[in-house]
C-alpha cells in the first residue's frame, strides 16, 4: 500500500515540475509575466470562442484549462467577434459576420486594415511535424508545407514596429489624430503577446500598473523580445491559472464577459 502511494505521489510531483517548467508566472510593479516554454506546450495552446459572453473565469473553469488569457475583439451588444479565430484547424469567429461591422461606413472604408490586423498563429510544419509560433498579418500567407492549427487576431503589432495606423487603430489629419480605437494612446490594463528565442511571452498589465502601448513598445524592446502584439486590453484584460490567480481589470471583481480565450490544457 505504501509503494502505490508513493508512486501516485511521484505522478503528482512529475506533472507539477513539468507544468511549473513549462509555465512560468512572475509578478513585478502591477505586472504579470507568463512564459511558455517547451515544445511539448506548443500542442496545448487553442483558441477557442464562446456562443455567448462568458468571463474568463467561466472559461477557465469550463475548459478545464491550466492557464486562460482573454484573446480578441468583439462587439458587446451584437456578441460577435471583430477579430478572425481559428479552433482546431478550423475558423471559428470571422468579422466578415458581423453585421455591426459591415454596417457602419467608418468601418467599411477600413476593412482591408480591419480585416488584416495582427494575429497570433500556432503552425504544425511538415518537416517533422513540428510546431511553431508566427506573429503576423492576418493575410501572411503560411509557408510551404506548414498548416494553421490555431490563431487569434487583435492587434495592433507591438513590436519591433508599432502598427497603429496600418492597422486602423489611429487616425491621423494634418500630423492630428482624429480618431482612436481601444484606447491605444491611453493608460489602461493590457494584455500583450510576444516572441522572445521560440517562446511565447504574455504580459498581464493591471490597473496597478496602466500603459499606452507607446510604454509597452518600450517595455517589451527592454525585455528584449522578438516580436509582440496586443490582444484586446483595458475592462477586457483577465487572466486565470489554475486556482492560484484570477486577474480581472476594473469593475466589481467579477471580470468583464468576453468572447474568445487563449486557453492551455
Amino acid at each position: 500500500m505504501k509503494k502505490i502511494f508513493f508512486i501516485i505521489f511521484c505522478l503528482i510531483l512529475t506533472q507539477t515540475v513539468a507544468f511549473a517548467g513549462e509555465i512560468d508566472i512572475s509578478f513585478n510593479d502591477g505586472i504579470y509575466h507568463i512564459v511558455l516554454r517547451g515544445e511539448k506546450i506548443k500542442k496545448r495552446i487553442s483558441f477557442l470562442s464562446s456562443e455567448s459572453l462568458i468571463t474568463n473565469k467561466e472559461a477557465h473553469q469550463r475548459t478545464k484549462s491550466i492557464l486562460t488569457v482573454n484573446a480578441g475583439y468583439f462587439d458587446p451588444k451584437s456578441e460577435k467577434s471583430m477579430s478572425y479565430i481559428v479552433t482546431d484547424r478550423q475558423t471559428s469567429e470571422d468579422p466578415l459576420v458581423n453585421g455591426a461591422l459591415l454596417e457602419n461606413p467608418v468601418l467599411m472604408r477600413n476593412i482591408d486594415k480591419i480585416l488584416n490586423r495582427t494575429e497570433f498563429r500556432v503552425v504544425e510544419c511538415s518537416d517533422g511535424g513540428k510546431y511553431r509560433y508566427e506573429i503576423v498579418p492576418h493575410k501572411s500567407s503560411l509557408d510551404f508545407g506548414c498548416m494553421l492549427v490555431t490563431s487569434a487576431q487583435a492587434g495592433p503589432l507591438v513590436y519591433p514596429q508599432l502598427r497603429l495606423e496600418e492597422e486602423f487603430f489611429v487616425v491621423k489629419k494634418d500630423g492630428e489624430v482624429v480618431r482612436e480605437s481601444c484606447s491605444v494612446l491611453h493608460k489602461t490594463a493590457r494584455t500583450i503577446i510576444g516572441l522572445k528565442d521560440e517562446e511565447v511571452h504574455i504580459l498581464i498589465i493591471t490597473d496597478e500598473h496602466p500603459m499606452d502601448l507607446y510604454e509597452v513598445h518600450d517595455y517589451v524592446k527592454n525585455l528584449g523580445w522578438d516580436r509582440a502584439m496586443a490582444f484586446d486590453g483595458g475592462s477586457s484584460t483577465s487572466m486565470n491559472y489554475k486556482k492560484k490567480y484570477n486577474v480581472t481589470s476594473i469593475g466589481d471583481g467579477a471580470g468583464r464577459s468576453l468572447k474568445s480565450f487563449m486557453i492551455i490544457r
